[in-house]
């Protein structure tokens, strides 16, 4: 009932402006715990506050005026906690959204929760700020307001760099996500971000003295915590990675880094060849993996064409790779096949033709820089590379028949490179590829 929501929010306002505070029980930044009744209480709303009428209601008596009272004045994690999940679950309904989001006072409020050390209160946190950053309405009132706020950057590196909470890292990945999406602006600042020492949090809540932070190394230690737990959490992380390759200061803040990017490369080599589209697994793999693996090529091909002079570029490291992606499109094709015998089978059906539609779209963008990738890295092969290739098995007639098949007509020239080397350490092969490709008959 109003009558019992009311009582809630009175008693809460109680809580944290008691009449007659008692120093000698709660010491000058002491932690309190949250009596149990009231606990069970403030968690009864927090769950009612997904449904639309109790948060109008909420709204009406002012319940984000108070919870910014909490957030002052609570030596409480879980009741701060507790408050910003409820003004997650209210963010959700546009009007209230808006309304919180124009508040300044309360944004900024918020915002500073990110210093916070409690997990779980970072974690709605996190939540709130990306129900509110997906809402078109106000997500440029957010975006200001972080872009304003250099502490938000100093905070969210410092949890991408620390934590272990998969479901907070996942989260907050996400927000980064979506801030960078939404702006490119931010996404520069952010780059160019943490040459000066910052202030951050520290369990006792006095600041202490941040190393400076650099975006790229924060989001690879936090992916690295996120990839075998949580593949939509890896998937959020490499697509980060993949927006900073969009501008030059991002390739350049990857490329730059004291170890020249071998830790990324490290990284986003390791997934590909050693955990993602396995040979042991079925083809069909490959749909489920497109976008993870769209990021990931696309970071590596930025990479590969910026930084051929790096020891880790060397084609002799390297050959996996190419086994790898030439794995990846004789994988597609084996989807490609799959989606042509299901539109026929649903061709009555739009609902099943517009599926087959949108995964065709999004197998041809990892078709598209898986070929862009190898056809850079085929022309930097040489003999001896090559007969490492043969030698491992990456290399041989099936395997290049399927890289030719979709490099060619686009990449020719790079596919015409190739066979010439190929012809070097294998001419019996090199002849047969040629048989079955008439047209680089033509030009060699």
């Amino acid at each position: 009932s109003k009558h019992w929501l009311f009582s809630v929010l009175t008693r809460l306002v109680e809580v944290i402006a008691p009449a007659e505070p008692d120093p000698a029980a709660n010491p000058e930044g002491a932690r309190t715990e949250l009596d149990e009744e009231m606990e069970n209480d403030i968690c009864k709303v927090w769950d009612m506050s997904m449904d639309e009428d109790v948060a109008l209601f909420l709204q009406e008596f002012n319940a984000p005026d108070i919870f910014m009272g909490v957030f002052a004045k609570s030596k409480c994690p879980r009741l701060t906690e507790i408050c910003v999940g409820i003004l997650g679950n209210m963010a959700c309904f546009q009007d209230i959204c808006m309304s919180i989001s124009k508040d300044e006072n309360l944004g900024q409020v918020l915002l500073q929760r990110l210093c916070d050390s409690d997990s779980p209160t970072l974690l709605e946190t996190s939540r709130l700020l990306l129900t509110c950053l997906s809402q078109p309405e106000v997500a440029s009132v957010w975006v200001e307001r972080i872009r304003e706020n250099p502490s938000v950057y100093d905070c969210v590196c410092f949890i991408m760099s620390s934590s272990t909470n998969v479901e907070l890292l996942v989260k907050v990945g996400e927000v980064v996500d979506k801030l960078f999406d939404l702006d490119e602006e931010l996404m520069l600042n952010w780059i160019k971000n943490g040459t000066c020492h910052s202030v951050g949090p520290s369990v006792d809540d006095s600041p202490e003295e941040l190393p400076e932070f650099k975006i790229v190394p924060c989001i690879l230690e936090a992916a690295k915590q996120v990839r075998s737990d949580n593949p939509e959490g890896l998937d959020v992380y490499m697509h980060i990675l993949q927006l900073l390759t969009t501008v030059d200061e991002g390739i350049q803040a990857i490329v730059q880094a004291p170890d020249g990017g071998k830790e990324t490369w490290s990284l986003l080599y390791d997934l590909v060849c050693q955990e993602l589209c396995q040979p042991d697994d079925p083809p069909i793999i490959v749909q489920e993996q497109k976008t993870v693996l769209a990021s990931i090529l696309s970071v590596l091909s930025a990479m590969f064409a910026s930084q051929t002079e790096q020891e880790y570029t060397r084609m002799r490291k390297n050959m996996p790779l190419i086994g790898s992606l030439i794995r990846i499109l004789q994988y597609m094709e084996g989807c490609g096949k799959r989606a042509v015998d299901n539109s026929k089978e649903s061709e009555q059906e739009e609902t099943g033709r517009t599926d087959v539609n949108e995964e065709d779209f999004h197998l041809k963008i990892l078709k598209d820089i898986c070929c862009e990738l190898l056809s850079n890295m085929l022309q930097e092969l040489t003999k001896e590379n090559t007969l490492e290739g043969l030698h491992q098995g990456h290399l041989n007639e099936q395997t290049c028949s399927c890289a030719f098949q979709n490099l060619l007509p686009l990449y020719s020239a790079s596919v015409e490179s190739f066979l010439e080397v190929l012809r070097e350490a294998d001419q019996t092969l090199a002849d047969n590829l040629e048989k079955c490709f008439p047209s680089l008959k033509a030009h060699t």
